[in-house]
Parts: structure tokens; C-alpha cells; sequence
């Protein structure tokens, strides 16, 4: 592919692709979310509205009348010039808070200038960005949530313009949080439990509760993680390949008879396509390879991949769509998926279609977990408007690609919350005292929701750690503790940083 920049927009140029039939449509992607589409018989598309200065990952992928997908093209990285605008606004005026809870806080502040205009404020820690606003003109005042409770914190602002000019930063504020509460609890401190990771993805805690078996998607290594943060390599899974995107080793699970029988399960690309697994763990190596199923189609992106255990002692998967959207709503795919089966690599009895499909109608999910009454909950990716947060019902369809988010179309099911792509780009769930936490990529930020007592219904969404920590990946809950595990990937292609940059950090939820 070859292309050429403006300061806010690109024109991409690619080779024709060939179908038996025709190539009806081009679908251009940036870092696996949906940016632009052209004809079947384009081979250029401009692209606008992009922001100055900043590089773009695409990759372009081809679609027949049937709905086909082709494979990824190779990445190209595209910068676009830096913008002419070089003069930056003026500092916000006096920055003041008030209405201190738990775990907000109220600021208000001065407006700034511009000599085009203010686009934006950050609420900062330091350097660390908690919450932008903005608008036309942005607003000058705003509540900042996901504080940790009984905590002192010091904040200024900083104001932007359209060309990512910042201004100097206001006065800082500084207070502290009030009392914990005890109702489902909320973060009230974080540590390291360990560091030089690359892309930890499946985490997995060992039915003692001592140590969990954690994996790495690029280097396809598996690790067993102490909980005093000892970490020992225990061997990889082999037949694992790459996609240069989100494929690689992913979810891992631990049988819950492992005690006799040292099974453990792997979600991992292959060179046909994604499949699940089974070792045998002796408590210090790995042995063994046996497939269980294969035939889940890959991509650069969209492979889904998280496994977990539910109270049936059964295994459940999630699957992508990948990069080819039909398959969500196919019945007879294994993509768009949430699977079930039994730890043979048969269809689970009772099983809503008879296969292995529990639920469908799926874009890329990866984050699953099961409350105290056993009911299977589920993070989503969306493309360009909502991620989702779902509970699981077998045979339900949750719409994808019809819907994204929620819609009134008959026959689909809705989620139970939403967020928009830029605050979450949802991964791992977890649960801890009736309340699901879930870890963010894009959004950089772990989602606190409460459960409604044992209803179907969720509360008020609340965000912790906001720009703090970086891409958040997996969260699991620590075996007879109110804490969790959150595990970052920053070393991935989305967050630029260099192998080794990842950690595992230890939650606690008072």
C-alpha cells in the first residue's frame, strides 16, 4: 500500500484484489476498529477528520456479495503532518473543588483562550490525565469519579486546542477522599506484584489459590506467578503463531479436577486458524498437546479468546468475528461465539443448537465471568460506537453486526451497559462481592459495576485508574481475598511500549 498526508487526513492506495465471483467492497481498519470503506472497484479511499501529528495503523481487508472476508493486507503506518497551529491557549483561571465523597470529587476552574479555540480540559495528577472534557466550547467545570476512597489527591488542569497545543497548567488542588464504604466495596489501594511482563493475556488461578499459570501472547510462554510475585516459566504451548495483531497465545483455565488430573486448557492461534487446547501441568512443567477444536477462523484482529470454567464444570470460549462480521449471525461458525463445551472437545449436552454455540452474535468478546448464582456475564468490543457488557443466556443472539449496542430489533438481546469505544475497549472481567470490574484498553481504566442484588440489572458505572496504568488487559480475582489481579499490555502494538514494559498489579477492594 502506498499513501500521501495532509495535516488532518490521508489518501490510502492498495492492489486490487481478485473473487471468483467479485470483490464488492473494501474495509479499511485502523488497529481493528472499522475507519472507512470503498468500493469493490476502488482502489483509493481518502480518509478525513484524523488528527495532526499522530500515526495510523491500517490495514485493508476485501469482502465478496456472500460476505466473505480476505485476510488482513500488511500494515502500513501513516503519520499526518504536524499542524500548522503552533500557538498554544492560555493557563485555565483558579482551579477549585468541592462535593467530596468517597470517590468523586467536584472541580471548577476559569475558562482559557485560544487564538482559534479551546477544544479541550484535562484533569491531571501530575502528568497523569484523570478526565477530559469537552465540547464547543468546553465546559468549566465537571465531577471527577473513580477516586480511590480515604485517599489524599492532588489535581490541576491543563486546556488544549484543535492541534493538540497545551497550556500551561492551572493551580493545584489538593484533598482527601472520605471514609470507605462496605456495601460491595470499592479500589482502595493498588501495588505491583510483579514487572517485566510482555503482554500478559490469560491469567489463571490454580485451584490451591497460592499461585495462578499467567501466558504471554507474543512469546507463547506460560508462567506460574506466586502470590509474593515469584515467577518461574513452566513451559509454552507449541503450534502457536502470531497475527501481528491480536492473535497468539491468549486465554488460559485450569481444570477444576486438576488436583487428579493436571489438565490445563489453551486458547491459541494456529497456522489454519484459532483453536482450544489441553496440557497436563505437573505443578512445575508443562506437557502434552492434545487439540480439542480448531476450525475457529483468524485475522490480524477480532479472535476473541478468553476460557473460563462455569459451575457445570464445563469449559466456555469466546470467539471473534474475525474481521468478517457475517459470521457472528452464522449458526454453523464457530466465530461471533460464545462456546461451550466439555473437556473432551465434544459439544456440552444441552447445548441450545446442538453444537458447540451457547450464544452468538458477537463481535469480539473477551472478557467473561460467573456471579455468585451462576450466571455467565460477558465484555464486548464494539467497532466505532459502543462496548458492551452483557449477561449470557443460552441460545440468545446479541446482535452483532445488525446492532451495536442497544437496538429494538426483534430477536436480539440487549446489553446491560454500554460505553462509548474511547472509555473502554473492554478485555477481562471479574467479580468481587456482587460487583463486576473490567479491565480497559483503549479507555486505559478499570470499570467498577455493581450488580443489582441478584436481578438482571446493573448500577451506576464508575471508572478507576484513569490514564494511570495504561492499556488494562485481564483483571481476576484473587482466590479468598477481596482483591484482584489487573494485568497491563502496553507492549502491545497499541501501546508503543518496549518488551518487559508490562506489569501485574494487586487490587484491593475494601
Amino acid at each position: 500500500m502506498s499513501y500521501a498526508v495532509t495535516e488532518d487526513g490521508l489518501t490510502l492506495n492498495w492492489g486490487a484484489s481478485t473473487d471468483d465471483v467479485a470483490v464488492t467492497a473494501y474495509d479499511i481498519y485502523e488497529h481493528g476498529n472499522k475507519i472507512g470503506e470503498a468500493a469493490g472497484s476502488a482502489t483509493t479511499e481518502n480518509l478525513t477528520g484524523l488528527t495532526p501529528a499522530t500515526t495510523y495503523n491500517l490495514t485493508v481487508i476485501a469482502r465478496d456479495a456472500a460476505g466473505n472476508a480476505s485476510l488482513a493486507s500488511p500494515a502500513v503506518d501513516c503519520t499526518t503532518r504536524p499542524s500548522s497551529d503552533t500557538s498554544p491557549p492560555t493557563g485555565p483561571g483558579t482551579l477549585s473543588y468541592t462535593e467530596v465523597t468517597a470517590n468523586s470529587a467536584k472541580l471548577s476552574w476559569g475558562a482559557a483562550t485560544d487564538d482559534k479555540a479551546v477544544t479541550a480540559y484535562d484533569i491531571r495528577s501530575g502528568s497523569t490525565v484523570y478526565k477530559t472534557v469537552t465540547g464547543t466550547p468546553p465546559a468549566t467545570s465537571t465531577t471527577v469519579t473513580g477516586l480511590a476512597c480515604n485517599s489524599p489527591y492532588t489535581l490541576n488542569v491543563v486546556a488544549r486546542d484543535a492541534a493538540g497545543n497545551a497550556s500551561p497548567q492551572s493551580n493545584a488542588v489538593t484533598f482527601t477522599t472520605r471514609a470507605c464504604a462496605t456495601d460491595g466495596g470499592v479500589p482502595s489501594s493498588i501495588g505491583i506484584v510483579s514487572s517485566g511482563w510482555s503482554i500478559p493475556w490469560g491469567t489463571f488461578w490454580m485451584p490451591d489459590g497460592n499461585s495462578a499459570l499467567v501466558t504471554e501472547r507474543d512469546s507463547f510462554k506460560v508462567f506460574k506467578l506466586a502470590k509474593d510475585g515469584t515467577k518461574t516459566q513452566v513451559g509454552s504451548v507449541p503450534n502457536t503463531v502470531t497475527t501481528d495483531g491480536e492473535g497468539g497465545l491468549l486465554g488460559v483455565a485450569v481444570d477444576p479436577g486438576w488436583a487428579t488430573n493436571h489438565r490445563v486448557y489453551f486458547m491459541h492461534t494456529a497456522a489454519e486458524g484459532n483453536r482450544i487446547a489441553r496440557m497436563t501441568y505437573d505443578g512445575s512443567s508443562l506437557g502434552g498437546y492434545t487439540v480439542l477444536l480448531q476450525g475457529i477462523k483468524k485475522n490480524r484482529y477480532h479472535n476473541g479468546g478468553r476460557l473460563a470454567f462455569g459451575p457445570d464444570g464445563l469449559l466456555y470460549a469466546s470467539t471473534g468475528d474475525a474481521q468478517t462480521s457475517s459470521l457472528a449471525q452464522d449458526r454453523n461458525s464457530l466465530n461471533g461465539k460464545i462456546l461451550r463445551l466439555t473437556t473432551e472437545g465434544k459439544p456440552a449436552p444441552g447445548n441450545p443448537f446442538g453444537t458447540y454455540v451457547y450464544s452468538l452474535g458477537h463481535r469480539n468478546p473477551q472478557g467473561l465471568a460467573f456471579d455468585r448464582g451462576g450466571r455467565l456475564w460477558e465484555a464486548e468490543f464494539g467497532n466505532s460506537s459502543f462496548d458492551e457488557l452483557n449477561l449470557i443466556k443460552p441460545g440468545a443472539n446479541y446482535g452483532w453486526p445488525t446492532c451495536e449496542g442497544t437496538c429494538s430489533v426483534s430477536g436480539m438481546t440487549n446489553p446491560r451497559k454500554t460505553w462509548r469505544v474511547a472509555e473502554a475497549s473492554p478485555s477481562g472481567i471479574a467479580i468481587v462481592r456482587n460487583v463486576i470490574y473490567m479491565a480497559a484498553l483503549r479507555g486505559e481504566r478499570l470499570w467498577r459495576i455493581p450488580i443489582d442484588g441478584d436481578t438482571e440489572n446493573v448500577g451506576a458505572a464508575t471508572a478507576y485508574y484513569v490514564g494511570t496504568y495504561g492499556r488494562l488487559r485481564t483483571v481476576t480475582k484473587v482466590p479468598g481475598a477481596d482483591q484482584l489481579w489487573l494485568s497491563t499490555t502496553n507492549s502491545d502494538n497499541n501501546g508503543g511500549e518496549p518488551d518487559g514494559a508490562d506489569k501485574i498489579f494487586r487490587v484491593s477492594i475494601d
